[in-house]
């Protein structure tokens, strides 16, 4: 049975244009219907659910989905709607908040290393390392000078985590500007949401431009074909989920998951004795 997937020509359109990495519009719907997208997705999350048993049966190997994106472009949603379902025990989210002052004492990617998947987990980083190159200088945590050597040391510990069997997925939620407006204005309307606001939120809003460019510039210079960034339209949140879940599965799928071979503990005939 076919893998109820977005095909690879529309997935790999969202790969990372190091020339111009945000130049898309984040409201394309690469001609697709909202109605037919749930269908696919509520079948997406079932094999999904699958095949995260199977890793953690097979213990072997590991993935990382690393989400990157502005305030309001989705990550918490991506988590809710695309992992829901998914074996719990197969699954290691992780929602990473700037650094606190007993974080700051260590290296920028020590709490990241603590963080990782172990194999059989599918490990998900909500906000990541990267933040190390965009929200620590704008934050006063490190000065633009310190950038070069921590990007080198980004992709280094890259290199290592594909040495051990972790292979990230690294997807950045793009939204406009006008998007996140209306999103935020939504938050502070709504209760079930507002809690979800922070001072920083407005400043952040009223430099998105400014983030946006630092953002494109990063994603530029840590694209990679060992670790690409694929940048997803996330006006549309049917859309955004669709793809990330898509993006996922494919990641399954190169890893050849079948049940463990394994010969049983025991002999049936010494259970019916025990």
């Amino acid at each position: 049975m076919p893998v109820p997937r977005l095909p690879d020509a529309l997935l790999d359109a969202c790969l990372c244009t190091p020339e111009a990495p945000l130049d898309g519009d984040p409201a394309r719907r690469f001609g697709l219907d909202k109605a037919d997208a749930a269908v696919r997705l509520a079948a997406l999350r079932d094999w999904l659910r699958r095949r995260s048993t199977m890793l953690r049966a097979n213990r072997r190997s590991a993935l990382l989905l690393v989400l990157q994106g502005p305030d309001c472009s989705g990550k918490d949603g991506v988590i809710r709607r695309v992992l829901a379902g998914l074996d719990p025990l197969a699954l290691a989210v992780h929602d990473f908040q700037p650094p606190d002052a007993g974080e700051r004492r260590h290296d920028f990617l020590w709490r990241y290393r603590r963080r990782l998947p172990a194999p059989g987990q599918l490990g998900v980083f909500d906000r990541s390392h990267y933040e190390a190159l965009v929200s620590d200088p704008l934050d006063g945590l490190c000065g633009d000078a310190e950038l070069p050597g921590r990007l080198a040391r980004i992709e280094a510990f890259e290199a290592r985590l594909v040495a051990r069997g972790i292979q990230p997925l690294k997807c950045y939620l793009q939204i406009s500007r006008a998007e996140q407006k209306r999103r935020l204005r939504r938050r502070l309307e709504r209760p079930d949401k507002r809690w979800k606001l922070a001072a920083g939120d407005l400043a952040a809003h009223r430099r998105f431009a400014e983030r946006q460019a630092r953002w494109a510039a990063v994603l530029a210079a840590s694209h990679s074909p060992a670790a690409p960034w694929y940048v997803i339209p996330a006006d549309r949140r049917w859309l955004r989920d669709l793809l990330v879940a898509s993006l996922l599965a494919r990641e399954f799928e190169k890893l050849a998951l079948d049940w463990p071979r394994r010969p049983p503990p025991f002999a049936a005939g010494e259970l019916e004795r025990a």
